[in-house]
């Protein structure tokens, strides 16, 4: 597959950079030692996006044993991005297609350390002391996918007992089948509550205290 973005979604991509405050670190973890289907892509992928905002900066980590438990890295390639602070959003697979804007708001909401959340919804975010592991199936056609990414992903920005991974169902099939994952969006919490569908905030929060087992 070769990446290829068109000139005006270049242009746009580069309009939202424009809102980027702290330096972007991106954690881009690849191998040789066993099959990725889309490593090479991935790459080359992110040498693009680094290319359109010199407040991007992306780590490539290649066959790295090391760093991929000190990540918690288990599958490739995987992306991790960091911005203002040290964040667990966390992405295994290609964002292309639809999931290719989630990228982008990730590394914008990254580098302002903020997400546009309600104040009553941030309240019980803030709550929230225990570790939560937060799972969604995507797949790049999807256009729902985005939603339940985005809200998984701002999750972990806002709260870092929250560790929000977005994965490519096609991609990790075998992953895929583990979760039962037939319809996309899904979301798996602390392997304990699991839902289909693109839905608000507030209910992947109350869905978290449901996996807590705590009053909401």
């Amino acid at each position: 597959m070769v990446i290829e973005i068109d000139k005006e979604t270049m242009k746009a991509v580069q309009e939202s950079f424009k809102a980027l405050e702290k330096t972007v670190k991106i954690y881009l973890f690849t191998t040789t030692k066993e099959r990725c289907l889309y490593c090479n892509e991935a790459t080359e992928l992110f040498n693009i996006i680094a290319s359109l905002s010199d407040k991007i900066r992306v780590i490539k980590i290649v066959d790295d044993e090391n760093k991929a438990k000190e990540f918690n890295v288990d599958k490739y390639p995987a992306i991790i991005i960091h911005g203002a602070d040290k964040y667990n959003v966390r992405y295994f697979g290609l964002p292309v297609g639809y999931e290719f804007g989630v990228i982008v708001e990730d590394i914008v909401h990254a580098s302002l350390g903020r997400v546009d959340i309600p104040g009553n919804v941030m309240e019980k975010i803030g709550r929230i002391d225990k570790p939560v592991h937060i799972q969604v199936f995507v797949t790049p056609t999807c256009p729902y996918c985005p939603y339940a990414a985005l809200n998984a992903h701002s999750l972990a920005i806002v709260n870092k007992n929250i560790v929000a991974d977005v994965i490519e169902a096609m991609e990790f099939p075998d992953l895929a089948d583990k979760y039962g994952v037939f319809a996309v969006p899904k979301t798996i919490i602390n392997n304990k509550v699991e839902f289909e569908g693109a839905t608000s905030i507030s209910f992947l929060v109350d869905k978290i205290y449901e996996a807590l087992k705590e009053p909401i």
